[in-house]
């Protein structure tokens, strides 16, 4: 009894984790393809590395401008949405990932880690246009 509870709350704890990780999915790709990129350039390991941070912090400060400055609703949206879709994507393969040995069923499993991908990806933007609201009204 005593470890499947601690597997249960392990598995909790998994979550809560990845759905913090999954949030900032996009930042995260942009550094690790600028990474490979300028790694695979030739430069050296630590020069790649200070190139994906400035990267990630590239593609964050770019929302948050459009964030900051648009006006239109639909341009904000757009911004959202880009920041929000890798969120989603991870969104899914760690409920895909995390269920895939409970859940028998291919559509059921589906169904649940799609409804876990659009929680994550509406919570992405949602915690995105909170920050990028917070950043601007100082």
């Amino acid at each position: 009894m005593t470890l499947i509870l601690l597997a249960i709350s392990l598995t909790i704890i998994l979550c809560i984790v990845a759905y913090n990780f999954a949030v900032y999915a996009l930042p995260f790709m942009v550094g690790l393809s600028a990474f490979q990129y300028f790694h695979d350039m030739g430069t050296g390991f630590l020069m790649s590395g200070l190139a994906a941070v400035g990267a990630a912090l590239l593609s964050v400060a770019l929302v948050f401008a459009v964030l900051g400055f648009a006006k239109n609703p639909a341009l904000r949206l757009i911004a959202l949405a880009v920041f929000a879709v890798p969120a989603t994507v991870a969104g899914y393969a760690l409920i895909h990932g995390t269920t895939k040995h409970f859940i028998d069923s291919g559509v059921a499993l589906n169904l649940l880690g799609g409804a876990g991908g659009l929680f994550i990806g509406i919570a992405a933007m949602l915690h995105l246009n909170a920050l990028g609201t917070a950043v601007f009204s100082r």
